[in-house]
């Protein structure tokens, strides 16, 4: 079993963290927030005062947070962290954020020997829950290699997608592609509903057809039609509409350095910004149902 350095004890970070306890690890935690700090305590972990009390003599060091400044600060700001780890230490970054910061931060590990992964997740806050997130590595074999035998206890999906950033970059693909696919199931399902078709009988039948995807599959977004879906529990999240939001325009960043014309990404950017802007941020993102019905 591993001793693990925990910072970051949000919606995603904490039922990770308690998943690392349930497996076995030794885990120091850090939070801006004693509540989140408290409840990981409850569950076995040891609470530490500050971020570099919680690293110390940490085979890994993992974090969760809300942005590319904070991942920044964190690392290689005045007095950043990796000034005070060992090259024997795998450090993975779970945080969603820009891919330039992720190169940064971890090109800067490199150059002091140590094998650091930007590892952003997709699974939202259930799967986070049950331990079966999908995670997104970007970094060097040897370090991949490393961070499997420590990922494996908090998801079920383990990828290496290339160099430093290339997990950021690969998030921002998938959940483009997440939105995307939403927006177009939602109006193919109220299309329907307008017309008077049952949109249960009209997933199934588009489940069997070449429209089937995952919003329709797992997280349908019309009420009533799939009983565990945030739709039929008014919207809760789930993944909010904030966050989505949040990575679309990562993915815009991410397009715009490539010279990449995306327009149905800006598009559905566009709408989920609209949806917001209408008071509906802290709902689940498969909302923008609402806006058609």
């Amino acid at each position: 079993m591993a001793t693990v350095g925990f910072i970051g004890l949000g919606n995603m970070g904490g039922p990770m963290a308690k998943n690392l306890l349930k497996a076995g690890h030794k885990v120091n935690v850090f939070d801006l927030v004693p509540a989140a700090c408290d409840a990981l305590a409850k569950e076995g972990a040891l609470v530490a005062s500050t971020a570099p009390d919680a690293i110390k003599n940490s085979d890994y060091i993992i974090s969760m947070l809300p942005a590319g400044e904070h991942v920044a600060e964190t690392y290689i700001g005045q007095s950043g962290l990796l000034e005070k780890i060992g090259t024997e230490t795998c450090v993975l970054d779970c945080s969603t954020i820009d891919a330039e910061t992720a190169r940064r931060v971890g090109e800067t590990a490199e150059k002091s020997g140590i094998g650091f992964m930007d590892a952003p997740v997709s699974g939202g806050v259930a799967a986070a829950a049950a331990g079966t997130l999908s995670f997104m590595c970007g970094g060097t074999a040897d370090s991949f290699e490393k961070a499997k035998l420590i990922l494996k206890d908090m998801g079920k999906n383990i990828f290496h997608a290339g160099p430093h950033g290339s997990g950021q970059v690969a998030k921002g693909c998938n959940n483009m592609l997440l939105a995307i696919h939403m927006l177009g199931t939602a109006e193919a399902l109220a299309m329907g509903a307008k017309h008077n078709l049952d949109p249960k009988v009209l997933s199934e039948i588009m489940l069997a057809s070449s429209g089937r995807n995952w919003s329709l599959e797992v997280y349908n977004p019309y009420p009533g039609v799939m009983d565990n879906a945030p739709a039929s529990n008014n919207y809760q999240p789930g993944f909010m509409v904030d966050l989505m939001l949040k990575d679309l325009r990562l993915a815009m960043e991410i397009a715009e350095a490539a010279g990449v014309d995306n327009a149905m990404g800006q598009l559905a950017k566009d709408l989920y910004e609209k949806h917001q802007e209408a008071g509906h941020g802290r709902l689940d993102f498969s909302s923008v149902q609402n806006r058609l019905t």
